[in-house]
């Protein structure tokens, strides 16, 4: 409970509208306090609920909230507040940095001239920048030999995504061989970057390109501090998302990388409007502003080429992703026996057909997967029919599996691609940890 509060201190008070607001104590009557927040309203609340307020406070906020007088919520926020008005996305607290998604470019904060500013500098010379931090951590390493890690944590839309791809690009200047030519070592750890997030993100309501799995990234340095390998690990992949999407949000991009394909590879693979596919049409969101998805699936391929992916492989992967779409377009329906199940109709049996076809695997065995599950027993293994609902979570039970497999041996196949040095004594780890949501429950 605050004990230098009374009659006349600046405080901040909770007003539900405002989150916090600066205020001046009126009158103190036991643990009842009254404060004037404007001329003309007054708010009542407890003692334990006020926070006091430093009105010597910089008018334009500190770069580095440990020289604040107070280090409690109101003023945390209100110094971040005053600095993002200002355009100053990065906040110190020690040495932690405080990143806020700014929602629109600032390519001037990235370029190669700032980049070349933090090189060797101490923390704290420099205004609060994300490359600040990563020096100091490869600094660290170089001169004490020992290994460090980069947490960035930080919910759904904070700008984690971003943030680490900055913390590997600027690893790859400080680290790269600048007289190497080809797929080097950092090349092919930042073209990993757009292959991942072809397949492992999504628009979700905050956020555009939102990451739905975690992700560590280990980058191995030699003994003149170059890279010469790292290892991406990934956990956590949201599988729900392939079958079930909430609008307006959309599935992984790379469904609607692959409908906006060339017309032959949309041909080859009988694909055509995201409207058309149950695991896209949940959602009425098919479109990003400002992103072009038939561009981005160009892009995307290149990538691949660069980590190493090859024609022969890309194509078994689109396949898949192919494939998984028409997975979602066999609808069932209630078959002649009681709890049995079978194909609803002619469409039903082309999407069956196609997914048979992409997957290369027997058309009958397929239908009978979903339609029947096996039971085991100490004499015999049964065959059991599933009734239409049953049917369809066995089929969407399929398509998580398919793609959460397929994830796993794209980053098993860019860390073979990029190659891990066994000779390496330090490295550097960056750890972006998954945004989760808050969802409202109903009891």
């Amino acid at each position: 409970m605050p004990q230098d509060i009374h009659v006349g201190s600046p405080v901040w008070v909770e007003v539900p509208q405002l989150a916090w607001t600066g205020g001046v104590v009126t009158s103190v009557n036991e643990n009842e306090v009254e404060v004037e927040i404007s001329d003309e309203k007054k708010v009542t609340t407890k003692l334990s609920k006020l926070h006091p307020r430093d009105v010597e406070a910089p008018a334009g906020g500190v770069d580095d909230m440990t020289k604040l007088s107070y280090l409690h919520e109101p003023a945390v926020l209100y110094n971040l507040a005053i600095r993002y008005g200002m355009k100053e996305i990065y906040t110190y607290c020690g040495n932690i940095l405080i990143a806020i998604n700014p929602f629109q470019a600032l390519s001037h904060l990235y370029d190669l001239k700032l980049m070349d500013s933090y090189k060797g500098a101490q923390l704290g010379d420099r205004r609060p920048h994300v490359f600040a931090i990563t020096d100091v951590a490869y600094r660290a390493m170089i001169t004490e030999g020992k290994s460090n890690s980069i947490l960035v944590s930080g919910e759904s839309g904070a700008g984690k995504t971003e943030t680490t791809k900055l913390i590997m690009r600027y690893l790859a200047y400080l680290g790269g061989n600048a007289t190497a030519e080809g797929q080097t070592v950092e090349r092919k750890v930042l073209e990993s970057n757009p292959v991942l997030e072809a397949f492992g993100n999504a628009k979700t309501v905050r956020n555009n390109n939102s990451s739905r799995f975690g992700k560590f990234v280990e980058i191995q340095f030699d003994r003149r501090g170059q890279i010469s390998g790292a290892a991406i690990r990934t956990y956590l992949l949201e599988k729900s998302r392939v079958c079930q999407i909430s609008d307006p949000e959309r599935n992984y991009h790379c469904f609607y990388l692959l409908c906006a394909a060339p017309r032959e590879e949309i041909e080859r693979y009988k694909l055509g409007d995201p409207k058309t596919f149950h695991y896209l049409n949940q959602s009425s969101c098919y479109d990003l502003v400002g992103v072009d998805d038939a561009r981005d699936y160009i892009k995307t391929k290149k990538a691949m080429d660069i980590v190493g992916i090859s024609e022969d492989e890309q194509d078994a992967i689109f396949r898949i992703v192919a494939a998984i779409l028409h997975l979602g377009n066999i609808a069932f329906a209630k078959g002649e026996e009681g709890d049995s199940s079978m194909l609803q109709n002619d469409k039903a049996k082309f999407h069956l057909q196609m997914t048979a076809d992409l997957l290369m695997c027997d058309l009958e065995a397929l239908e009978t997967t979903l339609c029947k599950r096996k039971v085991v027993t100490p004499e015999e293994v049964i065959k059991k029919s599933l009734d239409p609902s049953a049917a369809a979570i066995n089929r969407d039970g399929l398509a998580k599996t398919l793609y959460s497999r397929l994830f796993d041996w794209l980053v098993k196949k860019i860390n073979i691609s990029i190659g891990q040095d066994p000779d390496s004594k330090c490295l550097i780890g960056v750890l972006d940890i998954y945004g989760f949501e808050s969802f409202k429950t109903s009891r």
